[in-house]
């Protein structure tokens, strides 16, 4: 034989897709996924030249440019690669592993304050979407929303459906804004928000909903948007839409995207 293949060489192989899958993924929501492509085709390039060719010239060449990549690519990529440790750290299947040494109390407990921060959301998006009133609402995740909610007014108030009424209000001067909810409190109103330029997003969707998936793919954070023009309830999450929705189908994604 000309080598052995154990069982530590599996270990390795699943490792090494495993890391490949996750940097596809943070590639293919920061929509740089050709950049993804151009680097592996790169890789397989140089470790052909290198390991298989065996053309020393060309090779060491390659080898200093790989080195040099990394950084750049680093420098190019700080904020996808901050999002993605963030979801890595905040990862479903980690916190899944960290209620499992939760007592049942700790967990019928998170379970009520998740209820009581999201029923207030649910009701006033019913309420703005029949008298379609436009609003767009972010609730912050693992990734801090520091930079979004300092563009804003500052209110630092508990979660109320009157509130957040109010806010959005027609001739409320924040009603333009979001409202960003952090750590189960309305942090700011009025704030603004990147928007995004995918151009997969269906044209009678306005500016609400582009700045609502703008968030959800610079961060895991949720976005509620209320129409003005129908009155339709989206959520968008991980940079996709969930349209059209009702109060118990709102509910049921805040909840099980929260927990």
């Amino acid at each position: 034989m000309l080598f052995e293949f154990g069982i530590k060489d599996i270990i390795d192989i699943l490792l090494v897709a495993l890391m490949l899958y996750y940097i596809y993924r943070l590639m293919r929501e920061s929509r740089s996924l050709n950049v993804f492509i151009g680097i592996m085709v790169f890789v397989v390039t140089w470790l052909f030249v290198s390991q298989v060719l065996q053309m020393r010239l060309l090779g060491s060449i390659l080898d200093k440019l790989v080195s040099v990549g990394v950084i750049a690519l680093i420098v190019l990529f700080q904020d996808d690669i901050r999002k993605f440790l963030y979801n890595l750290g905040a990862h479903r299947r980690m916190r899944a592993f960290t209620r499992f040494f939760t007592s049942s109390k700790g967990k019928d407990k998170a379970k009520r304050e998740v209820k009581e921060a999201i029923m207030p959301i649910v009701m006033a998006a019913m309420n703005m979407s029949k008298g379609k009133v436009g609003a767009l609402i972010v609730i912050e995740r693992a990734v801090p929303l520091d930079d979004i909610v300092a563009t804003g007014d500052q209110i630092d108030a508990a979660i109320n459906q009157r509130l957040i009424e109010n806010i959005f209000f027609k001739n409320s001067p924040l009603h333009d804004g979001a409202v960003v909810v952090a750590k189960k409190r309305i942090k700011a109103a009025g704030c603004i928000l990147p928007v995004s330029h995918d151009l997969d997003i269906p044209k009678e969707l306005g500016l609400r909903h582009r700045a609502a998936m703008g968030i959800s793919q610079e961060s895991d954070a949720l976005a509620v948007v209320v129409s003005e023009e129908t009155g339709g309830i989206s959520v968008a999450v991980n940079g996709a839409f969930h349209l059209r929705l009702s109060a118990e189908e709102l509910e049921s994604i805040l909840t099980k995207e929260i927990e």
